[in-house]
């Protein structure tokens, strides 16, 4: 026993002076992290701190250490709350509509870019669905605006001129929730589909040669390569989109929304605005806030552990 001990911490002494080893090799290379690691522990780690307030009768004016310990008062308030609950159930909704969406319409794109042979075409293609990424939402919710208006716009045109009515779709209820998803897809596909186009162009050129040569379809090749080669890294990206389930998209949905789709349009992101800026009870917003936290942070945990036992494959 005594001698599998000895062995046992001679393996880990030598496996330390590797990793010590490898550290010098490569130092400038840690060095140049060490800003990055800087970055993330100042704005990311100790702001954390912060999650106390939800705890707390919070006040400015007496700081953190003033402020008198309360539990899980405000946490009672906000399940009490028919706003919180509706702000919660509207979240859910409209990130899973999104999260569907925003997941298989990158991937759809990139495989549809992948088949296209002329080169000139496919990048004007790509330019073309990648700029409305670095469009602001103020900018890009003031274009959906002017498209879905009633009088000038031309979703409105189309519409009269197969014979039907105009609607100022932005103000009903039944179509908000839509137009939410698709102006979501419509913005940030095109920047998504750029890590699946990347995972697509290290899939080895010659299964598909060999696969044409067999008669494979172009179908085919799709289903029996493309996908299957791109299998690990869908499996990342549906991980990390399931950690913003609670995010709905605030920037958004604070351009689009108004008083008339209000109880269809309200999310956590537009609730926590509302409490904390506007009404400034600082403590009721860290509460919904940590609760967005702990339920992305479950469904991260969640997802991983499914696809871990479904294909071998996670993010840890």
């Amino acid at each position: 026993m005594e001698l599998v001990t000895a062995r046992i911490a001679e393996t880990k002494k030598t496996m330390l002076r590797k990793r010590l080893k490898r550290i010098l090799k490569f130092k400038l290379l840690y060095i140049l992290l060490l800003p990055a690691f800087g970055w993330v522990f100042i704005f990311d780690y100790l702001p954390l701190y912060g999650i106390s307030i939800a705890f707390m009768d919070y006040n400015v004016i007496q700081g953190f250490s003033g402020s008198e310990w309360v539990g899980l008062k405000y946490f009672r308030l906000l399940f009490e709350s028919e706003m919180f609950r509706n702000a919660f159930k509207n979240t859910l909704l409209i990130s899973l509509y999104k999260m569907i969406s925003g997941f298989l319409c990158p991937i759809l794109l990139a495989l549809a870019l992948n088949e296209i042979q002329a080169a000139w075409f496919k990048k004007t293609l790509q330019t073309a669905v990648y700029l409305p990424r670095f469009v602001s939402w103020v900018v890009y919710g003031g274009i959906i605006t002017l498209l879905l208006s009633p009088e000038t716009g031309v979703i409105n045109k189309i519409i009269e001129f197969f014979g039907g009515k105009s609607v100022y779709l932005l103000v009903e209820p039944a179509y908000f929730r839509t137009i939410l998803v698709v102006t979501d897809a419509m913005k940030e596909m095109g920047w998504a589909a750029i890590i699946y186009i990347a995972a697509i162009a290290g899939l080895n050129p010659e299964v598909y040669e060999a696969a044409t040569m067999d008669g494979a379809t172009r179908f085919s090749r799709i289903f029996h390569i493309t996908l299957p080669g791109i299998t690990g890294t869908i499996i990342v990206i549906f991980i990390l989109k399931v950690g913003y389930i609670m995010s709905a998209g605030l920037d958004q949905v604070i351009n689009l929304y108004n008083p008339m789709v209000f109880e269809m349009g309200d999310i956590l992101d537009t609730y926590i605005y509302r409490i904390g800026i506007e009404q400034f009870n600082l403590s009721l917003a860290a509460a919904a806030d940590f609760i967005k936290g702990v339920i992305g942070l479950a469904m991260v945990l969640l997802a991983n552990q499914i696809a871990k036992r479904i294909n071998d494959s996670g993010i840890f």
